[in-house]
């Protein structure tokens, strides 16, 4: 097993349909019109020389190595910026052409460092590869005369390289290895889209800088890796491959940070990871990724980590590390003595959206089949449920309906509730792409997210929304679309429900729903949202990206019906460049959802009470299933607080930093007798746990996950799990210690159940995912490949149901005593809870929550930047630091959720979606004043986890 090798053919593929045959070095190829003759060449097998080309960019045409001759032209034309065309005959390598490029390559590599002994790139060098390619022998020039090799002192040079900027954590930059071949710079543009590198200087002084000659860590940079990636020689380096050296083998597999699904090359030397590369042939992010997926993987590897079993009989013991053995039978006997002692029902599980479909697929089984209750939750509930009701009762299917590549063909792209920049950086860079490219954009957010006005990116709408008024801005537009004649007739009459439909269009046309009258109540100036409101229904291919923002109220699901009627109205569902496409936040909280992990549906989203779905089941496992709803993740901790529930297992997921209400969730687990966490650190959750069984990294296995697109993709193990297990082999030991008898071989064996239990998984399996590299469900005999596209001819339900969306303002009401609003979210270098990214460098970037606050509200206050400040709401109270800035309206604070010390979630409230129970963590009340610094709650909470991660082990060693 060695490298994998990608090619890069030098310049990206033309969509032409039309095609051109021409003659390369006597062989007729035919390509593509529009195709670069480098590109046509390297199709056929011949590789030209290059330095500054490579298909992940544009063709640039400065290196001077590439050059061909064609015949009946002159000069030496670069094959990169050339075009094929009809008939023409090109020659790659004559007598002319070899000393051209010799005589280039000569004067490259006098400008440059002669160390590749002990270069880290060494092995790893597309400038010494074409070195060799060009047959250079020898160098005729010498350091003597000007040159950017060495640093200068009154305008001589001396023995001193020019100085390393190793301000970044991750990477390495080497001036005086640059060869100015602008690929970073490109990659920064193009693929990425920030803008953050330039060319600096002139002549010899020209080298890459960030920003205005900064270090990069304190540059705009934002680490995603493609200037890297980009980089021919060991200018721009891992820090890692210096230290380790170059990896020798890799293995293709799936990152596990958020919902878009990156594909990337691990890159090993044994069982050492040494660099995560980006693959270009992954369908969801096309060769990028961002400063999580690509460099903070640490967390794997980190001190912290638990990889023995450990159990205690209270949580006030000190932890004691034992066998799997003796771990397993605890579990066992415990809950088969709590549900003796207190029923079947006072027993219950939860699901984790960061392990594998197979994984999660076997957790909800053992609560199904094993414990016999329906009570298994996912936190998928608690992000995206209402998504899953408001599209499957509008559309008929439970997920979004496009692929990411569908954003190449929008026109206008509306962005509601979400921040792709932050949150999907990888897909937030493709929109910016087309962004630049001429389409629109219309942001709907209370805050200024980055895309309002980044570098050649600015919205041409941006509705500041009041928080919790979602759902009156949405209908809002709809009443344009209807009242002014811009709805798609015929689109609905051919697609849609049409009784529903004008009942619909009456009700959104009331005066009551115009953007006059609702102002008053949503913040949005009128005239703005009727601009939007045009601009979506006739720019061209309309397409909505919504996320947290959306789902995250207590109107969460009728707001994502009204997303649905606004696609519908507008005929902008059923091909490329339209849609609405929910922006999941973990790697598998579509899996989650799709996998059963709800307590009233199985897999593929039918309910625990249909006889026929439920025989299916009963038949393969040998066990009778409850037809009954199980509970919700709040409702068994109101059951343990009331004595009902008594035991939980739970894989991958902290409920106590990412749950509401932090102090009910605290009184619900300390109320129950038998915690069991499964998981990679000792997190929040296992404060209250009895049992930790230590969990597998998406490194250590094998299966697959589900991403925002419905894109099912390989996790391929490339190490081998330090705790001894992957989690599916956790919860298989659990379910036979419960008397089950599963006999799983390999998550394959696990993911062709599902396939038999799933009509919308029937044609899944890893000889599939192989042959093909990925499919979107449903992938069945009808659609035996996959379905990138939903609701192409007709709406899977039959036709689009438009749904009344009366709006209905939250119970969650600002007032004297606090006056503010409190709304949520992510940043870009932390993920999560932040388990994983805090034990990373990416903290450098974000070391701790901070409350973002208007300048006027701050005044009040009395509140400077910086400074502590205390927040309460009528759940609890917090303190953090404050950060004075513009980016949120007045009477709006935001904050993120990342570290444990600041536990946002004790401000949050017990308020949820009316139809899903997903919490309302977007508004919550509150007032901001002055602090000294943590509050009691949080100093009393610090002492209190110390006290509950003691190790006896580590206390006998000391």
């Amino acid at each position: 097993m060695g490298l994998i090798k990608e090619i890069d053919f030098g310049t990206p593929a033309s969509k032409a349909v039309k095609m051109v045959t021409l003659t390369i070095d006597g062989v007729a190829v035919t390509v593509p019109e529009g195709t670069s003759i480098m590109r046509a060449a390297m199709e056929m097998g011949t590789a030209i020389p290059k330095l500054c080309a490579t298909d992940m960019l544009d063709a640039f045409g400065s290196c001077r190595l590439c050059l061909i001759e064609v015949e009946g032209r002159n000069g030496t034309p670069a094959s990169c910026t050339t075009p094929v065309a009809e008939g023409i005959v090109v020659h790659t390598q004559t007598e002319r052409l070899k000393s051209i490029r010799k005589g280039v390559m000569e004067l490259y590599i006098s400008d440059h460092p002669l160390d590749c002994l002990t270069c880290a790139a060494n092995g790893d060098c597309e400038l010494q590869d074409m070195a060799g390619a060009v047959g250079l022998r020898e160098v005729r020039y010498g350091y003597e005369g000007d040159n950017h090799v060495f640093a200068k002192q009154g305008g001589a040079a001396n023995d001193q390289w020019l100085p390393k900027d190793e301000s970044n954590p991750y990477f390495s930059y080497d001036p005086s290895k640059c060869i100015v071949c602008n690929r970073c710079v490109r990659a920064c543009e193009e693929v990425q889209g920030t803008f953050a590198l330039t060319i600096s200087g002139r002549g010899f002084d020209s080298r890459v800088s960030p920003g205005m000659s900064e270090a990069f860590f304190e540059s705009e940079c934002v680490s995603c890796g493609a200037c890297v990636q980009a980089c021919p020689t060991a200018t721009l380096t891992e820090k890692k491959v210096i230290e380790v050296g170059q990896p020798e083998h890799s293995v293709i597999t799936t990152c596990a940070y958020c919902g878009v699904g990156c594909t990337f090359k691990a890159e090993m030397r044994g069982e050492e990871l040494v660099r995560m590369v980006p693959w270009k042939d992954g369908k969801a992010n096309r060769g990028h990724s961002c400063v999580k997926g690509r460099f903070a993987w640490g967390y794997a590897s980190h001190r912290d980590r638990i990889t023995k079993p450990m159990v205690r009989d209270k949580i006030t013991d000190p932890w004691r590390e034992t066998t799997w053995e003796e771990a397993i039978g605890r579990v066992a006997s415990e809950f088969n003595r709590i549900q003796d002692k207190y029923g079947r029902t006072a027993v219950g599980g939860i699901t984790s959206s960061r392990c594998t479909n197979e994984e999660t697929f076997l957790v909800q089984k053992l609560i199904r089949a094993g414990f016999g209750t329906n009570n298994v939750d996912t936190c998928a509930r608690v992000c995206h449920s209402p998504t899953g009701y408001g599209l499957k009762t509008t559309f008929g299917t439970s997920a979004g309906t496009q692929d990411f590549d569908s954003v190449e063909d929008t026109d206008v792209i509306l962005v509601i509730g979400a921040n792709p920049t932050d949150g999907h950086p990888v897909f937030g860079s493709r929109m910016k792409k087309r962004l630049r490219e001429g389409a629109r954009l219309i942001v709907v957010d209370p805050r200024r997210i980055d895309l309002v006005r980044t570098p050649h990116v600015k919205a041409d709408h941006h509705l500041a929304l009041r928080p919790g008024t979602n759902v009156a801005v949405v209908t809002s537009m709809a009443h344009v679309i209807v009242t002014e004649g811009l709805a798609d007739e015929a689109f609905i009459a051919e697609r849609c429900d049409l009784l529903e439909y004008r009942e619909w269009a009456a009700f959104v046309a009331d005066p009551r729903h115009a953007p006059e009258t609702t102002q008053a109540f949503t913040g949005v100036p009128a005239e703005e949202l009727r601009r939007a409101a045009r601009l979506y229904a006739t720019g061209g291919n309309g397409a909505i990206y919504y996320g947290l923002g959306v789902t995250e109220h207590s109107q969460g699901s009728t707001t994502v019906m009204a997303i649905a009627n606004l696609a519908m109205a507008t005929g902008n569902i059923g091909r490329p460049g339209v849609g609405v496409n929910p922006l999941r936040g973990q790697n598998n909280v579509q899996g989650a959802c799709d996998m059963g992990s709800f307590p009233h549906e199985l897999t593929g989203y039918r309910h625990v009470n249909d006889d026929a779905t439920r025989a299916i089941f009963e038949t393969l496992w040998g066990r009778p299933l409850d037809k009954e709803p199980g509970l919700r993740i709040p409702n068994m901790l109101d059951a343990a607080v009331d004595g009902t529930f008594k035991a939980i297992y739970i894989q991958g997921e902290d409920i106590l930093q990412s749950d509401p209400n932090t102090t009910h969730v605290a009184a619900g687990l300390e109320a129950m007798e038998c915690v069991v966490v499964q998981d990679l650190f000792l997190n929040e959750t296992a404060n209250y746990a009895h049992v930790f069984l230590p969990g597998s990294t998406f490194l250590e296995k094998d299966g697959t996950f589900t991403n925002a697109e419905r894109r099912i993709q390989r996790v391929r193990r490339v190490m081998s799990p330090k705790n001894g297990y992957a989690d599916w082999e956790i919860t298989q030991l659990i379910a036979n210690a419960l008397g089950l008898g599963w006999a799983y071989a390999h998550p394959s064996e696990i993911m062709d159940e599902i396939a038999y239990l799933t009509p919308t998984f029937t044609g899944v399996s890893f000889e599939t995912l192989e042959r093909l590299g990925s499919v979107q469900w449903p992938c069945n005999e009808e659609h035996p490949e996959g379905t990138p596209i939903m609701h192409v001819d007709r709406f899977v339900r039959g036709r689009g149901q438009f749904v009344l969306t009366e709006y209905v303002p939250t119970d969650e009401r600002t007032g004297a005593r606090f006056p503010l609003i409190l709304t949520t979210g992510r940043i870009l270098s932390q993920y999560n809870v932040g388990a994983q990214t805090r034990r990373t460098d990416n903290s450098l970037w974000h070391e701790e929550d901070r409350l973002e606050i208007h300048p006027h509200d701050a005044e009040q206050r009395g509140v400077n930047d910086g400074e502590w400040v205390k927040i309460q709401s009528r759940a609890g109270e917090t303190a953090l630091r404050a950060v004075v800035t513009d980016r949120v309206a007045p009477g709006v604070v935001y904050t993120t959720f990342h570290h444990p010390l600041t536990q946002a979630n004790v401000i949050t409230t017990d308020f949820s979606d009316w139809a899903t129970n997903c919490p309302e963590y977007k508004v919550t009340a509150v007032q901001v004043s002055p602090s000294n610094g943590p509050t009691r709650y949080q100093e009393d909470y610090d002492a209190f986890t110390k006290q509950s991660r003691r190790i006896a082990t580590a206390e006998a060693a000391e």
